[in-house]
C-alpha cells in the first residue's frame, strides 16, 4: 500500500510516495532504504526565465492531442496551421520566426536541416509527461550546447515509467472516434524488469478522411458553402524506451518510428476547392542519455542520436490537370553526439562546459542538386552564482559551421559565431516567492539547406539571421494549506526582440525563379500575462483555471523609404489569449477552453486587402472516471468549436467547424 507524505519547503510542495512496508521498519536514527519514491514538484516559479508549461493532466483536460494543439494555451505564441486535420502545423515564439524555435525530445533536439520547420501535429500528447517552453532558454548551465543554440525552446517529455511497491507492470489503451471519420488506437505499456531497469512501448494509429464542411469567403462575406478535400491522413507511431538507473545516475534508450501518407489539402483560391496533392513521411530516430554524478563536486553527461527522414512529394496531372508533375524525393540523416561537464566549486557557485557535434545529409532526386553535407561544431561555457535571494547566470555560445557540396556546385563559406546570455533573478521578500527576472540572448540561426541550396533558388551568400532579446518580468506564486484556494500564480514579463539580417524569398525576372536574399530587419516589443489558480473543497470538489494574454507589436523596418515602413509583419495579431476551466467533483470532470487571436495582416503591407478578421473557438468536454476491475475505465465527450466559428489561421486555409471526438481511456 502506498503512503503518501506531503512537504512544503520554500514554497515548494514536494509529495513523495513510499511503500508502506518499507514504512512502517523505519526506527528512530536509522538508515532509511526506501523501495521506489517519485518525488513531484512544482518549480516553475523558481525558474530564472519565462517558462510556461503543461503537464500530462492538464493536456488530457484540454483535449490536446497532438503538441501543436497544447501550445496554443502559451502566450506569447503563435501557431501556423495550414488546413486542420492534415495540414502541417509550425510553430513561432514572440514572432522571431519558426526557424528560431529549439523543439527537444526527451532532452534531445529534433532536427530538420532541409527547411528547418518540425511539424509539431505528428507528436502525440497521450504518452507526454510535460510540454514546456522557454523563452530564451532553460535556466541550467549542466545542460548540452544544443540547449543554449536557439532564441526559444519547446521541451517535450516524453513519460517515464514510475512504479509503486509491488507494482510490476502498466498498460493504458485508449481509443477516439469522431468527426471526419476520425479512427485513432493507442496502447502504452510498461514493464518494471528489475530493481534498476524498466521499459516502455507505446503506438498508435491515426485515420481520419479531413473532410469538412466550410463556408468559403467571397467579396460579399461568408455564404459559399463546400466541403474540404484531400485532407485524408493515415498515420502510424510506434516508440520503445529502455531507462535504467545507476548510482548517482542513469541511462535511457529510445527509439521513434512516425510514417504517414497524406493528401495536401491545398489553398481555396480562384474558387479551386480540390486538390490532389499527396506525401509521404518516414521519420525514424533512436537516442540515448547518459548521466551519472561522479563525485560531489563534478558531474557529466553524454547524449548521442541517429535520425533518418524521408520525405515524397507528389503531384501528378492525371488527376489534377492544373498540376505540373513533380514527383520529389528527399532523404534526410542527422548523426549526433553531446559531451555535457558539470563542475561545483562552491555552494554558490557553478560552471559548465558543454561540447556538441551534428553532422547532416541531405539527398534527392533533383537535377543539378547540390548534395550537401554540413558538419555543425558548437561549445558552451556557462557560470552560474546564488545567494539567499539572488541568482545570477551567464554563457558563451560558439558554433563552427562547415558545409560540403558535390563537386562543382558553390558551397557557402565556413561560418563562426560567438554568441552571448546574461540571466538575473532577485527575490524582495524572502518570506514570500515574489522574484524580479531579466535576461539578455543574442543568437542567430544558420541558413537552411534549402535556402543555401534549393535548385534555381538557394543562394549560398546568405549570412545568417542574428536575433537580440531583452526581457524584464516578474512572478509570484502563493500556496495555501487551507481554505478555499491552494495555489495562485501571477506571471509578466516586457520584452523587445530585434531580428536583422531576416532572409526572405525574393522573386526575379522569371516567374519561375526565386532567389533568397538577407533583406529584412523586425523589431518586436511586446508583453505576456499569464495566471493559474487551484482552488478545493472539502466534499471532492476542485477548480483548476489559466489565463493568457499577450500584446505584440512586431513592425517591419527593413526600408525607411516603404510606404508600407512600420506595419505590423504577417499573421502576428496585436492581441491574443486563451483561458482553460476545469471544474471536478468526484469522478466527474467539466473542461472549458477559449482561444482568442486578434485582427491580423496577411502580407507587411496593412491594408484592407490583407487584413485578416480575428478567430475565436470555444471548446467543451464532459469526463467521467469508473473504476473498472483492477484499472480504471475514464469516458470523454469533446465538442470543439462549440459555436461553429468560420476562421482562417492561414488565409485561404478554412479551418473545421464544430466537431466532436469520443474517447475511450482504460488504465491499469
Amino acid at each position: 500500500m502506498l503512503k503518501q507524505n506531503k512537504f512544503v519547503i520554500g514554497g515548494i510542495v514536494l509529495f513523495l510516495l513510499t511503500g508502506g512496508e518499507a514504512s512502517a521498519r523505519i526506527e528512530p536514527d536509522s538508515l532509511r532504504q526506501l523501495g521506489e519514491i517519485s518525488v513531484v514538484a512544482r518549480t516553475v516559479s523558481r525558474e530564472v526565465l519565462p517558462v510556461q508549461q503543461l503537464d500530462g493532466v492538464r493536456l488530457e483536460r484540454l483535449g490536446a492531442h497532438n503538441v501543436a494543439d497544447a501550445l496554443r494555451y502559451f502566450s506569447g505564441v503563435q501557431i501556423k496551421d495550414y488546413g486542420g486535420v492534415g495540414g502541417l502545423k509550425t510553430v513561432n515564439i514572440r514572432s522571431m520566426g519558426t526557424n528560431h524555435v529549439g523543439v527537444f525530445y526527451d532532452g534531445v533536439e529534433l532536427g530538420n536541416a532541409q527547411n528547418g520547420q518540425i511539424d509539431l501535429g505528428r507528436f502525440s500528447t497521450d504518452n507526454m509527461e510535460a510540454v514546456s517552453l522557454y523563452n530564451g532558454q532553460k535556466s541550467d548551465v549542466f545542460q548540452s550546447a544544443k540547449d543554449f543554440a536557439s532564441a526559444g525552446s519547446i521541451y517535450l517529455q516524453p513519460r517515464t515509467p514510475v512504479f509503486g511497491e509491488n507494482e510490476r507492470a502498466h498498460v493504458k489503451a485508449a481509443f477516439k472516434t469522431g468527426s471526419f471519420g476520425l479512427a485513432n488506437p493507442s496502447v502504452l505499456w510498461e514493464q518494471k524488469c528489475s530493481d534498476r531497469i524498466s521499459t516502455s512501448f507505446n503506438a498508435d494509429y491515426l485515420y481520419t478522411t479531413g473532410r469538412y464542411k466550410f463556408t468559403y469567403q467571397v467579396e460579399e462575406g461568408y455564404d459559399t458553402t463546400a466541403v474540404r478535400h484531400n485532407g485524408d491522413v493515415q498515420a502510424v507511431r510506434l516508440e520503445s524506451g529502455v531507462y535504467g538507473r545507476i548510482d548517482d545516475g542513469y541511462w535511457r534508450v529510445r527509439a521513434y518510428l512516425y510514417g504517414s501518407e497524406r493528401g495536401y489539402p491545398g489553398a481555396i483560391v480562384r474558387n479551386k476547392f480540390m486538390h490532389e496533392d499527396r506525401q509521404w513521411d518516414l521519420n525514424t530516430f533512436v537516442q540515448g542519455t547518459f548521466r551519472k554524478d561522479i563525485s560531489p563536486r563534478y558531474r557529466l553527461q553524454w547524449k548521442g542520436k541517429y535520425a533518418y527522414d524521408y520525405l515524397r512529394y507528389l503531384a501528378d496531372p492525371e488527376k489534377d490537370e492544373t498540376l505540373m508533375y513533380t514527383d520529389n524525393r528527399y532523404r534526410q540523416q542527422e548523426s549526433y553526439m553531446s559531451l555535457v561537464h558539470g563542475l561545483r566549486l562552491s555552494p554558490v557557485w557553478e560552471i559548465g562546459l558543454s561540447t556538441d557535434y551534428q553532422f547532416n545529409t541531405l539527398n534527392a532526386n533533383l537535377k543539378d542538386f547540390a548534395y550537401p553535407r554540413r558538419h555543425t561544431g558548437l561549445a558552451a561555457l556557462a557560470v552560474s552564482a546564488h545567494t539567499e535571494r539572488l541568482k545570477a547566470q551567464a554563457s558563451v555560445l560558439g558554433t563552427f559551421v562547415h558545409d560540403q557540396v558535390r563537386t562543382g556546385a558553390d558551397r557557402a563559406s565556413n561560418k563562426m559565431e560567438w554568441t552571448p546570455t546574461a540571466v538575473l533573478s532577485y527575490q524582495p521578500l524572502l518570506a514570500h516567492e515574489f522574484y524580479i527576472r531579466a535576461f539578455y540572448k543574442r543568437i542567430f540561426r544558420m541558413p537552411t539547406l534549402n535556402d543555401l541550396y534549393y535548385t534555381l533558388i538557394g543562394n549560398t551568400r546568405l549570412d545568417p539571421e542574428y536575433t537580440d532579446q531583452y526581457n524584464l518580468g516578474l512572478v509570484y506564486t502563493r500556496f495555501f494549506d487551507s481554505g478555499f484556494f491552494r495555489k495562485l500564480e501571477w506571471q509578466a514579463d516586457a520584452y523587445y526582440n530585434r531580428v536583422e539580417d531576416k532572409i526572405v524569398a525574393i522573386p526575379t525576372a522569371n516567374a519561375f525563379r526565386w532567389t533568397m536574399l538577407n533583406l529584412g530587419e523586425v523589431r518586436i516589443a511586446g508583453l505576456d500575462l499569464a495566471m493559474q489558480a487551484s482552488a478545493r473543497m472539502g466534499n471532492g470538489f476542485y477548480l483548476d483555471g489559466r489565463l493568457n494574454y499577450t500584446y505584440q507589436k512586431a513592425r517591419d523596418v527593413t526600408d525607411p523609404s516603404s510606404e508600407f515602413y512600420g506595419g505590423q509583419i504577417p499573421y502576428i495579431p496585436w492581441h491574443s489569449g486563451s483561458a482553460a476551466l476545469t471544474m471536478g467533483y468526484r469522478d466527474w470532470e467539466l473542461n472549458y477552453s477559449f482561444i482568442y487571436t486578434g485582427e491580423r495582416y496577411t502580407s507587411q503591407a496593412n491594408t484592407t486587402e490583407n487584413y485578416l478578421l480575428p478567430w475565436y473557438t470555444n471548446d467543451l468536454a464532459l469526463a467521467r472516471s469508473l473504476p473498472l476491475k483492477q484499472g480504471n475505465l475514464r469516458l470523454t465527450l469533446e465538442v470543439n468549436n462549440l459555436f461553429n466559428q468560420q476562421y482562417e489561421v492561414v488565409l485561404c486555409y478554412p479551418m473545421p467547424g464544430i466537431n466532436f471526438k469520443l474517447i475511450a481511456q482504460y488504465e491499469f
